[in-house]
C-alpha cells in the first residue's frame, strides 16, 4: 500500500484511490505507486473489477510540472519509460476498469482515465491534454490512446489546442461514456464494477485482451487472436458451468469460480 495511492477492496470491487492533496499531481512517487497498486489489483483474486478515483474534488490535474521542469534531457530520456509504465499498468489490468472522474482530469490525469476501459465523469468535470501549452506533448499515452478512442482528427485538435473539454462535449465525442451529477459519479462507477463480481473472470480477461490486442493489428490477425482466445476458454471450469447452467436453467444463472 502506497503513501499517496492505495487499493481499497470492498465486496469484490477494488478502488485505486489517488490521494495527493490538493490536485493529485502525478509526481514520480505517485506514478510508481499507481504502477504497484495496478499490478496488485490485477493479481488479487478478491478483486473482480477496478474503479480509479481521485476523490470528490479532483481526479488528477496532471503531472508535477515543478518536478519535470528541472529535468534535463538525459534524465527525462530515462524517466520517459516510467512515465508510460504507470498508465500501461492500469491498461494491463485484466479485469473491467472504470474511471470515476470529478473536477479536473488534465494531462497525465486524462491519460490515467484513457487507460481504463470505461470513463464515468461528473457533469462539471473538465478533461484535456494541455501539454502543448508547456511546449511539449502528452507522454503517458495521450497521443495514442486518445486517437484510438475519439479518432485522429478530434484527438489532434484537442492536443494541438490544449483546450479543456466540458462533460457534455466529452460525452458527445466519446471521450467519456456516461455523465452523472458529481455526488453520484463514484457510486455509479462502483455499481458498474460490482456487476462483474462472481462473473467469469477468465472470459472477461480474454475478452479484454482480444479487443485491446485486436485494435493493434489488421482484421485477419485480430480474428485469429479472437479464435485462439475463444477456443482456449473451452479448457475452463467456467465454460462448462456456464453452458450446463444455460441448458438446465436458462441464461444468466450460472455460478462461476474463475477457473
Amino acid at each position: 500500500m502506497g503513501e499517496l495511492v492505495r487499493l481499497e477492496v470492498t465486496d469484490g470491487v477494488g478502488t485505486i484511490r489517488l490521494d495527493r492533496p490538493k490536485m493529485n499531481a502525478l509526481n514520480t512517487q505517485v506514478q510508481d505507486e499507481i504502477l504497484a497498486v495496478a499490478q496488485e489489483a490485477d493479481r488479487r483474486d478478491d478483486v473482480a473489477a477496478v474503479v480509479v478515483y481521485g476523490g470528490e474534488r479532483v481526479f488528477a490535474a496532471g503531472a508535477d510540472i515543478k518536478e519535470m521542469a528541472a529535468m534535463p534531457y538525459a534524465e527525462m530520456a530515462r524517466h520517459g519509460h516510467t512515465l508510460q509504465a504507470f498508465t500501461r499498468a492500469i491498461a494491463a489490468i485484466g479485469k473491467p476498469t472504470v474511471s470515476a472522474i470529478t473536477g479536473y482530469a488534465l494531462g497525465g490525469g486524462c491519460e490515467v482515465a484513457l487507460a481504463t476501459d470505461v470513463r464515468f465523469c461528473a457533469d462539471d468535470a473538465r478533461l484535456g491534454q494541455p501539454e502543448i501549452l508547456l511546449g511539449i506533448i502528452p507522454g503517458a499515452g495521450g497521443t495514442q490512446r486518445l486517437a484510438r478512442l475519439v479518432g485522429p482528427s478530434v484527438a489532434k485538435e484537442l492536443i494541438f489546442t490544449g483546450r479543456q473539454v466540458k462533460a457534455e462535449e466529452a460525452l458527445a465525442i466519446g471521450l467519456v461514456d456516461r455523465v452523472f451529477p458529481a455526488a453520484e459519479v463514484y457510486e455509479r462507477a462502483v455499481a458498474w464494477a460490482a456487476q462483474f463480481v462472481g462473473g467469469p473472470a477468465l472470459a472477461l480477461r480474454a475478452a479484454k485482451d482480444a479487443v485491446d490486442r485486436g485494435l493493434e493489428v489488421d482484421l485477419q490477425t485480430g480474428l485469429e487472436i479472437e479464435r485462439q482466445a475463444f477456443t482456449a476458454l473451452f479448457a475452463t471450469d467456467d465454460q462448462r458451468a456456464g453452458m450446463q447452467s444455460f441448458m438446465e436453467n436458462g441464461p444468466g444463472k450460472a455460478t462461476f469460480t474463475g477457473r
